[in-house]
């Protein structure tokens, strides 16, 4: 039984070593004074320009993580064509399918998460 329980968390590490293949960044925003914590596989500008309107909408919607999604992903099928998706909130999980260079995964002021990504 040993056995099997090893090869399970082996298996587990290796789908979360190659399920995930990212950059990990802390950077500050020149607007703001906030730390974020990044995860993506996506170009620099469009990386920094997704960022910017992911602080954008988090700071206008505070208050409402789902008009800050619907202001993010409006204005994200705009400039890079459809299909896109976002999920905002605290404390939660995900795995998605998503279009390679298409995917950043951010925290904002410390626990709220925004995921967004590109599946068409």
């Amino acid at each position: 039984m040993a056995d099997t329980g090893e090869g399970k968390k082996e298996e587990a590490d290796y789908k979360r070593l190659h399920m995930f293949p990212l950059i990990r960044v802390r950077m500050r925003t020149k607007r703001y004074d906030m730390i974020l914590d990044q995860h993506s596989d996506m170009p620099e500008e469009m990386r920094v320009e997704a960022m910017e309107l992911c602080v954008t909408a988090c700071e206008k919607y505070a208050t409402n993580n789902e008009s800050a999604a619907k202001m993010i992903k409006e204005t994200m099928d705009k400039k890079f064509g459809s299909s896109w998706h976002v999920v905002i909130g605290e404390g939660f999980g995900f795995e998605i399918t998503h279009e390679v260079k298409n995917l950043l995964y951010m925290f904002f002021g410390g626990s709220l998460a925004v995921c967004v990504w590109k599946c068409s």
